[in-house]
């Protein structure tokens, strides 16, 4: 598998681990650089939270506020564009990576893990984005042959998986109803946890059932079987005495028929045997269908995390998260070469530690970790080469960052 730039370890374990490579950290004013730190880009996401809730609130279809003025047409485009930005800098800044359309049509056309055939009217949509985080290769058993075969399948499993989708205006839906909880021209966002590569599908909103071919069959074959049974037990007698009756009537036969109160009765009982025969398969067809719908709910109710507004409140705190446990990693390790290390030895040195203490392929994000030591004024770089400040000394630095927020 590809290496992931996620570092997927706690801010403590990461702290834990700074401490393990280099023992000079194993004192207090480590920990207070690190509660500094962690405490400036609090403030920093903070400020971003604030700026997407503002420009989420005129799409979220589970406000309950109401806006003092209505926003103008060119406001509202103003407000989409401002939260589409934003929210893939949060992304981005918690290491999701962007899913590409050709990995949605794959999982379009292939078979779901659980058996449901799904189809989605992307026709609805203005925007869609998926991002995933973490890819692995999993084996599950799934029974065939009406579980009398166990087969053991691979696949690709996402750990996390954002979804962005805008839907279109309300005159897109004057014929079409959406589903339920979505309004046209809102903005709909979802977080997930485990999901198959093969069933993104699922995690549409407006995606329906649909039969597959194999369900089909079982249904038209037993529709087939019983109505023959049906025809000729049930429904022989009255069949041949219409058959007798309707080609009086068309000059076919000579022999007038006379239908009496017995086979009247026989008549009817038998359109009513046929009748309730009809039923009976429509029930199953509907009654497949509801399994389906609930095997579809109970997937999506364990694999579910967070919607709407939730769901970059989830994800503001991961991008913190994030750029800390870099930012911290990429210190710590340069504090242990007072001559200094350059990005690409820095960034191979770390990789490696967690190659072979924590049996982890990581692509560490060292352009990102070394910009924010350098805003921060923890690093200095001299010909390619990078040095950290030492602990009194930053700890002076970060103070002064804090003390300047206000």
């Amino acid at each position: 598998m590809t290496a992931e730039r996620f570092i997927p370890f706690t801010k403590r374990d990461i702290i834990s681990l700074c401490k393990t490579n280099n023992q000079a950290l194993a004192d207090k004013p480590f920990e207070e650089i690190c509660a500094l730190l962690s405490s400036l880009l609090h403030f920093q996401y903070h400020h971003l939270l604030e700026n997407l809730k503002q420009s989420y609130e005129p799409f979220d279809p589970n406000s309950d506020t109401k806006p003092l003025t209505t926003p103008s047409n060119e406001e509202l485009m103003a407000y989409q564009k401002s939260f589409a930005k934003n929210f893939e800098h949060v992304l981005n800044a918690a290491n999701f990576e962007k899913i590409t359309d050709t990995d949605i049509h794959d999982a379009l056309e292939e078979e779901s893990l659980f058996k449901v055939k799904l189809e989605v009217k992307f026709s609805d949509f203005e925007e869609i984005v998926f991002y995933r985080r973490g890819v692995s290769q999993k084996t599950e058993t799934i029974r065939k042959f009406f579980g009398l075969v166990k087969e053991p399948i691979t696949f690709t499993n996402y750990d996390r998986v954002a979804v962005y989708i805008k839907f279109k205006s309300k005159e897109h839906f004057v014929e079409r109803k959406l589903p339920i909880g979505c309004e046209p021209s809102s903005t709909v966002i979802k977080l997930f946890q485990n999901v198959p590569k093969a069933d993104l599908e699922m995690l549409f909103p407006n995606s329906e059932i649909r039969m597959r071919p194999i369900d089909k069959l079982i249904i038209g074959a037993s529709a087939i079987v019983g109505g023959a049974v049906v025809l000729v037990t049930k429904l022989g007698a009255s069949l041949i005495l219409l058959a007798t009756l309707f080609s009086f009537w068309i000059g076919m036969s000579e022999e007038s028929v006379e239908i009496g109160q017995k086979q009247l009765i026989a008549l009817l009982l038998g359109f009513g045997v046929f009748g309730s025969f009809l039923f009976k398969e429509w029930s199953k067809f509907k009654n497949r269908k509801i399994k389906f719908m609930k095997a579809l709910a109970d997937n999506l109710y364990y694999k579910s995390l967070d919607n709407n507004a939730g769901v970059f409140h989830t994800l503001v705190n991961e991008a913190e998260e994030e750029d800390f446990k870099e930012a911290i990693l990429a210190y710590s390790f340069l504090l242990k070469h007072e001559d200094g290390l350059t990005a690409q030895d820095l960034d191979q040195e770390i990789e490696a530690v967690f190659k072979e203490t924590c049996d982890c392929t990581l692509d560490f994000e060292i352009t990102d970790a070394l910009a924010k030591l350098e805003k921060f004024g923890l690093v200095y770089c001299n010909q390619n080469v990078y040095q950290a400040i030492d602990i009194a000394s930053a700890k002076v630095v970060l103070d002064q960052h804090w003390d300047k927020l206000f």
